[in-house]
């Protein structure tokens, strides 16, 4: 599958999204999320682990200044924010690499910055201003599970918008 564009016009759209695919999402998966600061990064990891892990969603917050928030649930969500990293050196250097291939889902912001370290199959997660409020969200896949997501996200859009 090429990909797949969607607007979000308010921060609870993108976490209504977040949610859609966090009810996707199986143990291994990892997203990689793009996009400049204030982009709606952590409104759609709010929503990944309202799906996910519901009774840490109150938890959920810009990771930054921790590097990685855990909210622990059936499918743990791993929150990572790589901003203030310089490269894989460092990430390297903090251990993380477990986590990336272990029991639970990784959201990754930031994800660039992992350069090599950057697993192979990835959901990856594009944001761009479009307007004040208004986002385009442009998500990629690079593997067979990440695949899998990004086409059941693809049918299950189609279906909302036919209902």
């Amino acid at each position: 599958m090429p990909g797949l564009q969607i607007t979000s016009g308010s921060p609870r759209e993108t976490e209504r999204l977040g949610n859609l695919i966090g009810s996707l999402l199986r143990s291994g998966l990892f997203l990689a999320l793009r996009g400049d600061l204030g982009g709606g990064k952590t409104c759609l990891t709010r929503g990944v682990v309202a799906s996910l892990a519901p009774q840490s969603v109150h938890l959920v917050a810009s990771p930054t200044y921790a590097i990685m928030n855990c909210y622990p649930g059936d499918t743990p969500v791993y929150h990572f924010d790589f901003y203030r990293l310089t490269g894989d050196d460092d990430i390297a250097e903090l251990g993380f690499e477990e986590y990336f291939y272990g029991d639970g889902v990784c959201v990754v912001e930031w994800s660039e910055r992992l350069g090599e370290l950057l697993p192979p199959d990835v959901l990856t997660l594009q944001f761009e201003y479009k307007e004040e409020k208004r986002r385009l969200i442009t998500l990629t896949s690079s593997g067979q599970k990440s695949d899998v997501v990004l086409e059941l996200l693809a049918e299950k859009l189609h279906q909302q918008k036919n209902l």
